[in-house]
């Protein structure tokens, strides 16, 4: 498409609101995902984390019980 002006372009022929308004929702949708997989790959590691100390913990006792 070959727009005349920058209002015809953000107009999209009648259609901008529901142009624009998709790539607004994919956008914020895009954004949760990034922020959703950031937050699990945090929670993931902490509990990595606590997992490894407690089975450490554990073995630190056997060897002293022996």
């Amino acid at each position: 498409m070959h727009f005349q002006s920058w209002s015809e372009f953000w107009a999209m022929g009648g259609y901008g609101l529901y142009v624009w308004l998709s790539f607004g929702i994919s956008y914020v949708l895009l954004i949760g995902l990034v922020w959703y997989s950031h937050y699990q790959q945090k929670a993931f590691k902490q509990q990595l984390a606590q997992q490894l100390a407690r089975e450490q913990r554990i073995k630190q006792y056997q060897e002293h019980a022996e």
